[in-house]
């Protein structure tokens, strides 16, 4: 079975982690860049290099972000020249966006940098960028408009949310390599990353629903909610900006007209959403055997609709 999976932060990078330990190379996952940022001259791409980690198994699982034993001497030393260091960069987290800054302002793409990255860490699976035009998602507060990075670590995602914006989303296009992907697919995955920040600037991206309509491969998306209640990030706060319930039909209902069914936590006291095909399981990742256990759930329930 080939997998293409989209994925933003902990939770489809996660997932991605357990679909590789089960298909290895036959997995594509398609990463949000719209929470992509510009600082003290290097490109951060946070979501393509949090799946990236964690398929290579360095990523650091007590913070859940960076690089397991990585040391911030340079972002210290920053910081004492007087340079902002609110975007913290462990060394060789930032020896990959020195890379790819690099690569980029030598006229490569994203994607090929992205791959490349991949392959010297030893990944077997593939990292794809959602697209390689610059898009930046702008969180609209109660104290104005935020780029999301600033919204997440300098106002520590607490501001009430009124809305989001996609800058550049109009000039972006689905690259051959992510459409690819859908076309030869058998199975694509919607991962438990945020439906709105993660998911959402995927899915924008002109070219790229049109390449999932066109596949025949069946969708399915994973939510994000766990015994009803999100376990990392700001997520009802975007759920109730857009007037959606905090829940897994509220998800459900971002995604309408796009996924065939939906694996939901076993303990959600709130249910399945009642329109959709759905599977009731523990989606809980604690642990490598979480992680892999959830993703055999999901590639056996995608069976069952591939031979349906």
């Amino acid at each position: 079975m080939r997998v293409a999976l989209l994925a933003g932060g902990t939770g489809g990078a996660k997932l991605a982690a357990g679909m590789q330990e089960e298909i290895g190379d036959r997995l594509t996952v398609i990463a949000n860049t719209a929470d992509d940022v510009e600082t003290l001259g290097v490109h951060v791409s946070p979501d393509p290099d949090l799946c990236t980690y964690w398929l290579s198994g360095e990523i650091d699982e007590e913070r859940g972000w960076g690089l397991r034993d990585d040391t911030f001497r340079v972002m210290e030393r920053m910081a004492d020249v007087g340079a902002p260091n609110w975007f913290s960069l462990g060394d060789r987290d930032l020896a990959a966006c020195l890379y790819r800054a690099e690569f980029m302002r030598a006229g490569g793409r994203q994607t090929d940098a992205q791959a490349q990255i991949a392959r010297g860490l030893g990944v077997e699976a593939s990292v794809l960028p959602m697209c390689d035009e610059a898009v930046r998602t702008k969180v609209l507060t109660e104290h104005g408009r935020r780029e999301l990075q600033e919204y997440l670590i300098l106002d520590g995602g607490q501001p009430e949310v009124h809305g989001v914006e996609l800058d550049g989303i109009a000039e972006a296009r689905a690259t051959a390599e992510v459409a690819n992907a859908f076309r030869t697919a058998d199975l694509i995955v919607l991962g438990p990353s945020n439906p709105i920040i993660s998911i959402g600037p995927i899915l924008a991206v002109p070219g790229v629903r049109e390449a999932i309509d066109a596949s025949p491969a069946p969708v399915v998306a994973v939510s994000p909610y766990v015994g009803g209640q999100i376990l990392k990030g700001p997520t009802n706060k975007f759920m109730e900006a857009l007037g959606r319930p905090t829940t897994a039909a509220g998800v459900a209902s971002l995604y309408a007209g796009l996924i065939d069914a939906m694996v939901v936590d076993q303990d959600d006291p709130e249910g399945p959403p009642a329109e959709l095909p759905t599977l009731a399981a523990k989606t809980l990742m604690d642990g490598a055997g979480g992680r892999v256990r959830l993703a055999r759930t999901v590639l056996d329930y995608g069976e069952t609709l591939i031979d349906a």
